[in-house]
């Protein structure tokens, strides 16, 4: 069942802004997702099922400068998700870009983990990402534009031990889009999709995580603010041509080591994966949030911040430096495009010269 529970117009009346939508944005990498594109201006449906979570999100929202619409959905729910994308359309107007970014999973290794926890973590993170991808793709189609982007993470290409259910997910999240892009590229559509790949980012999901293991998760170093996935998400949904984007040397490395040595790299996970992932504080089984959203029983608002602010980076170097380049070179072109056209104007004034 879809709820309503908040909108926001802007008072006179005028709709400004692009139409952005982003599932898992009652907290981590969503919220701040949603808090960049609120501070462009533009017209933000959040989507997620945690009702504290999502009222403080559209609070940030609203207050940035964006235009808050809460939808209460499950994203493994695919006719929730495609009553929630009308809803969407009916409220704010045409989708121009859709962000995926909701997920839930469970930290064990993979004989203490049963098959319905399988089948829950694979239908929020893999079949929300579809049902998302669908919604959009049906309403972007019938306007021949739009964008769509994907989450993903490191872990979609390089799996580590303990994220078996999360590991596949995020896999499979890569061959649906790029089986998805072929046919867009075949229709020679203007609508595109990327996927921006994440290192390991500061959210709660630590906290709020299933867990089976001794002791509490934790990302594995180094790691990143949700801030800086925002910016990548954001830059992505504007130029959406590009296949993927790596986010974090972290990421780069990872990858590039996958491709080039990937049995070496399981050994090496076999034998840190486990210390790497959890800290030194005792936990023991936690339940999680992967069947239903913990800020109502928690009666908190977790917020885009895990608990591990004092180590993780504000900034990816790395990124900062691809997105200067791409500035520098779209500069370049500009300047280069502009020369052009003014010997072109130039020559064309010269012919018709009269001597």
């Amino acid at each position: 069942m879809v709820a309503q529970q908040y909108s926001a117009l802007h008072t006179d009346g005028a709709r400004d802004g692009r139409i952005v939508v982003v599932t898992g944005a009652s907290g981590g990498v969503g919220r701040a997702v949603a808090r960049r594109f609120a501070a462009a201006g533009d017209r933000v449906a959040l989507l997620a099922r945690g009702q504290v979570g999502l009222a403080a999100a559209a609070d940030e929202v609203e207050k940035l400068g964006g235009t808050p619409l809460v939808v209460e959905v499950d994203v493994a729910d695919h006719h929730a998700v495609e009553a929630a994308a009308d809803s969407v359309e009916e409220r704010l107007g045409p989708i121009d870009i859709w962000i995926n970014a909701a997920f839930s999973t469970i930290f064990a290794p993979v004989g203490d983990i049963t098959a319905e926890e399988f089948r829950r973590a694979t239908e929020v993170t893999y079949l929300g990402v579809v049902y998302g991808t669908m919604a959009a793709l049906k309403r972007m189609k019938a306007r021949g534009r739009g964008s769509i982007v994907q989450v993903g993470s490191a872990l979609a290409q390089r799996s580590i031990p303990l994220q078996s259910a999360y590991c596949g997910a995020k896999h499979g999240i890569d061959g649906f889009t790029e089986s998805l892009r072929t046919e867009l590229l075949h229709d020679r559509s203007a609508i595109h999709v990327t996927v921006v790949q994440l290192p390991a980012v500061n959210t709660p999901q630590f906290s709020w995580v299933r867990s089976r293991l001794l002791r509490h998760p934790r990302p594995v170093a180094p790691i990143y603010q949700p801030e800086v996935a925002a910016r990548a998400v954001y830059y992505a949904a504007d130029h959406p041509a590009r296949k993927q984007y790596w986010v974090g040397i972290s990421t780069v490395l990872t990858l590039l080591g996958q491709r080039a040595c990937p049995a070496v790299l399981d050994r090496y996970l076999a034998r840190t994966g486990y210390d790497s992932q959890q800290t030194d504080q005792r936990a023991g089984d936690h339940d999680g949030n992967l069947t239903d959203p913990l800020d109502a029983e928690a009666g908190r608002d977790y917020g885009a911040h895990g608990v591990f602010d004092a180590e993780a980076h504000a900034r990816s170097e790395l990124w900062w430096l691809r997105s200067a380049v791409g500035r520098l070179a779209a500069g370049a072109g500009s300047v280069a495009g502009m020369w052009r056209g003014v010997r072109r104007e130039f020559w064309r004034e010269m012919r018709s010269v009269e001597y």
